[in-house]
């Protein structure tokens, strides 16, 4: 299992498949292929289905433009066999195709082709399920944040520092900003209204409207392409931090005690996304805000002193009540229903974490048997429910607008 690095990324939005994969996939065709008059870039699938409402062809056209006239080419009807996020890069020189690269982005912002990985990230974790390292904590009478010291070394709280730092810049960005989203849905930010709302109330209503302003906040500034950590994904990138930057505000934790809180968030993260996937276009929502959800129950539980057990059956109750849900935005841009979804998600892991904490921990599906659930559900699920925006709402509100 990988680092805790290729999980929380820092990059801008909306999409880390849509957006940030292509980019570097862009970058690196730029590296190997500069000596051309123009490039062609062909969309399969998912990218082609969406991409103008997530900024594919954008952020392709930031890197080659500048070094040659490109080409964006949409084949939303073709999806190539090993992930609906397939792209076709071509250099073209005196009118003939001199280089061609078939690279598809698998979500996170990683890129891979059919055989593997591109800059495949070691191995650094011996266990990728949590039963293996929930049995680890009880042996060794450590807990989820310890194990991760354990693999990544020392190094890695620097890391979530930084991470930790431009979550919490995003959300007062967010918190600050007004106005209308781009992309034609005129969508109004909400986060700074939510906010000062929740002033006027008391008690749990002033707590849960704070933290629907923080969701909101980051998933706004995600929207606009602003800067967002992935958390696991961009789309997803409002949960975690509305979750932590609440309790750390509301309870004043010790910045560590937040560190170690994303530490255990992204272990679980990266859990799903090693034995299921966190890619919309592949599972659906469950996998992005849904992952989400179970990484802010399990740092949420374990900011509250949950044991291993009840983390793990917070994580669980976060994921488990996702399962089956669709990716189908509307117009192909991540503003409905992905804005509120956070929201609600965020809202969501704090339930779950009472829940698990007034338990004794013990109940009877794993968090490892959810993210399998997972994996067949959105395999199962028809394509037109994974970001293609050819069914569910997305279909909805063409048809009645």
């Amino acid at each position: 299992m990988e680092s805790l690095k290729e999980l929380y990324k820092i990059g801008s939005g909306p999409s880390s498949s849509h957006t940030m994969g292509p980019k570097r996939a862009a970058e690196r065709f730029a590296e190997r292929c500069r000596d051309v008059d123009a490039y062609r870039v062909t969309l399969y699938g998912s990218l082609a289905a969406t991409g103008k409402g997530h900024l594919t062809d954008t952020a392709i056209l930031s890197v080659l433009e500048p070094v040659a006239p490109t080409e964006i080419v949409w084949k939303p009807e073709v999806v190539l066999p090993f992930h609906p996020n397939g792209m076709l890069f071509e250099g073209l020189k005196a009118g003939k195709v001199a280089d061609s690269w078939t690279i598809y982005s698998i979500g996170g912002g990683a890129l891979a082709n059919e055989t593997s990985r591109l800059e495949v990230p070691a191995s650094i974790y011996p266990m990728s399920t949590i039963s293996e390292i929930q049995q680890w904590c009880t042996r060794e009478g450590k807990t989820y944040w310890e194990y991760v010291n354990d693999c990544e070394g020392p190094e890695i709280w620097d890391y979530l520092d930084r991470i930790w730092t431009v979550m919490c810049e995003t959300i007062q960005r967010g918190l600050n900003n007004d106005g209308v989203l781009p992309g034609g849905l005129k969508v109004a930010r909400k986060a700074s209204t939510y906010w000062v709302k929740s002033k006027s109330y008391t008690d749990s209503l002033n707590s849960r409207a704070k933290i629907y302003a923080y969701a909101l906040a980051t998933s706004e500034e995600n929207a606009s392409g602003g800067t967002v950590v992935t958390a696991p994904t961009c789309g997803s990138s409002g949960v975690v931090p509305a979750v932590l930057y609440h309790l750390a505000t509301s309870r004043d934790f010790l910045r560590i005690r937040i560190l170690r809180a994303l530490a255990t968030a992204g272990l679980f993260g990266n859990v799903a996304k090693t034995n299921s996937s966190i890619s919309g276009a592949e599972v659906g929502c469950q996998g992005e805000v849904g992952v989400a959800c179970a990484m802010a129950a399990a740092a949420a539980c374990q900011l509250f002193g949950g044991t291993p057990s009840q983390i793990e059956y917070a994580a669980e109750m976060g994921l488990e009540h996702h399962l089956g849900l669709t990716c189908d935005p509307v117009c192909g841009l991540v503003q409905v229903p992905c804005i509120e979804r956070n929201a609600i998600a965020a809202a969501r892991a704090l339930d779950a974490n009472i829940y698990a904490t007034l338990s004794d921990g013990r109940h009877l599906v794993s968090y490892d048997k959810v993210v399998e659930v997972m994996n067949e559900t959105g395999h199962n699920l028809p394509s037109l429910y994974r970001e293609t925006s050819e069914g569910g709402l997305a279909k909805r509100y063409e048809h009645n607008k």
